[in-house]
């Protein structure tokens, strides 16, 4: 099958889909966007999670021709070329990234959380990144990402 789709602003095609690959693996694969990561492929990890259609998913539970004529943004189109996204900018400065496994999904859960919270609580970002996992950074650093990325946003609107 072929699919047909907007990726991070840029129409797509892409031929010999089989339609119950997954759309992770048709972006990293077939696309070229490493960003969002391979990891439980059972969406209980987060470390996928890409916007479709304006919602997050995992994109390990997205069959490839579910996403036909739909919209996806990945993690790489979340910065404006070079100049990294205000959230993208607060996990590194922060040292919310270690090995960065699950930082494409944190980030991305992140960036939908402050679209819909400019200010959230601590108790806000526990649940808004609980389906998220990460095993290196102890969540402390990540939080503090979150925060600072609120923050600049906040000062931003201003």
């Amino acid at each position: 099958m072929r699919l047909t789709c907007r990726v991070n602003g840029d129409s797509q095609v892409v031929d010999d889909i089989w339609p119950g690959e997954s759309l992770l693996y048709v972006l990293r694969e077939r696309m070229g966007l490493p960003g969002s990561k391979n990891a439980c492929e059972q969406g209980e990890c987060g470390s996928c999670t890409v916007y479709l259609d304006g919602t997050p998913v995992c994109a390990c539970l997205v069959a490839a021709g579910q996403a036909d004529g739909r919209d996806i943004v990945t993690v790489e189109g979340l910065a404006a070329g070079e100049q990294l996204d205000p959230v993208q900018q607060a996990y590194l400065e922060t040292g919310a990234v270690q090995c960065g496994f699950c930082t494409p999904g944190l980030i991305v859960a992140t960036h939908d959380l402050l679209a819909r919270s400019a200010e959230p609580a601590d108790a806000e970002i526990r649940e808004a990144l609980a389906g998220n996992l990460c095993r290196c950074t102890g969540y402390e650093k990540i939080l503090d990402a979150v925060r600072l990325a609120a923050a600049r946003r906040k000062e931003g609107a201003r």
